[in-house]
């Protein structure tokens, strides 16, 4: 076998040395992910992980060239789909990342996420990801025919083969060797927390670099991304995403791009590191990547700071829903307590009992409270038609 088609090719894997900078990014993010969220009430900060699971559904699509509407990806969540099948479509991947995503979530509260980097778990994210898709979504079109893709296969045949741009990953005849070593060297179980982080950046560019699936590498690494971070202990219960900082980028939406083509980079030379690919530009990527999770958990605990969310619920209750002070005082205890019982609503506004439930069925009727049964205790929904208000550049401003 030619050593360009073994596994040590994605070598190195991980750092043995972080200079300076890196160490201060990391120290600054696990500081970071501590402090997103931590005076939320559980069921409050569960009402608004929801809402950013939309929010990194559409920055992930948005970064295949997807530009699937906020309301249009709420909208697949409760069946309403397009009638034009280009956009049920979009609206079908979006539904299916966020089912992915919320299952990652339920396994990491359950304690039962395993190692994030497994192939198991890669695989499974990708048999998730296009189960119940319709044929047409799974077809490849090739130069000696087309073939439908097969969830949770990896390439396998010659005509599995690829080009990423300049890019050219392992051929198919060996992805299982390759992806057996890339799961060895991103075990969690033999790494500290530090080095979590360093392998969460670098896991994100070798996996995309073997591109194991023939579709779909892209949505799984970022998934994968997510469940890592969990893993970690910097995702902050969901509250944040990485796919918003990777479309974004730090200066412009084509860092993303550019970062993962410099990671690609071969070895310059004898002070470049041991391994095949470039140490140096690892060590640029993984720095990048540790400082766009740095942005976006501040930007995140900026927008879910307990006071000032406080202060622009209260002030969407009143301009957006032409609420009384009665009904911001409700919508403040919910967001305190989390829940509240309805019988709670005359003490909790100071109005007669007959006026309070309509205080609060106007809440409810406008979509910010929301209750498991008729006569549940109610809490607060986060909703994208509120999230403009609410969490200004959450998402970009679309009509």
């Amino acid at each position: 076998m030619a050593q360009a088609e073994t596994p040590y090719r994605i070598e190195p894997c991980l750092l043995d040395v972080y200079p300076a900078q890196l160490a201060d990014v990391i120290s600054e993010v696990v500081s970071a992910s501590v402090t997103l969220g931590h005076r939320l009430h559980p069921r409050t900060a569960a009402s608004l992980c929801e809402l950013v699971r939309v929010m990194n559904c559409y920055y992930s699509n948005l970064i295949e060239g997807h530009n699937t509407r906020p309301r249009d990806i709420e909208r697949a969540l409760i069946d309403d789909l397009e009638t034009s099948e280009a956009r049920r479509d979009l609206q079908l991947e979006a539904r299916a990342h966020i089912r992915v995503q919320r299952e990652l979530d339920a396994r990491f509260q359950a304690g039962q996420l395993g190692e994030p980097a497994s192939q198991e778990l890669i695989r499974w994210m990708h048999r998730a990801f296009y189960a119940g898709a319709p044929e047409h979504m799974l077809r490849v079109e090739h130069k000696s025919g087309a073939y439908l893709l097969v969830p949770g296969e990896y390439r396998s045949e010659k005509k599995h083969d690829v080009a990423v741009g300049r890019h050219r990953p392992p051929s198919s005849a060996h992805v299982v060797a390759f992806m057996e070593y890339f799961e060895q060297r991103y075990r969690f179980a033999a790494l500290g927390a530090a080095a979590r982080l360093v392998a969460m950046a670098a896991a994100h560019h070798r996996l995309n670099y073997i591109h194991p699936f023939v579709d779909g590498n892209g949505r799984v690494s970022r998934l994968m991304s997510h469940a890592m971070a969990l893993q970690a202990g910097i995702g902050a219960h969901g509250l944040w995403s990485i796919s918003r900082g990777l479309a974004r980028g730090l200066e412009d939406a084509g860092e993303y791009k550019r970062m993962m083509d410099l990671a690609d980079a071969p070895r310059r030379g004898d002070l470049d590191g041991r391994g095949n690919l470039s140490q140096e530009a690892l060590v640029d990527f993984v720095t990048w990547f540790c400082r766009i999770a740095l942005d976006q958990l501040r930007f995140m605990t900026g927008l879910f700071d307990l006071d000032t969310l406080d202060e622009r619920l209260g002030a969407y209750v009143r301009r957006e829903l032409r609420g009384s002070d009665a009904a911001v005082a409700l919508v403040a205890e919910v967001l305190r307590a989390g829940e509240v019982p309805r019988g709670e609503a005359a003490r909790i506004t100071g109005r007669a009992e007959r006026s309070a439930r309509e205080v609060l069925s106007k809440l409810a009727d406008a979509g910010l409270l929301v209750s498991d049964t008729p006569k549940g205790p109610v809490r607060l929904h986060f909703s994208t038609s509120s999230a403009g208000a609410l969490f200004p550049r959450l998402f970009p401003a679309q009509g």
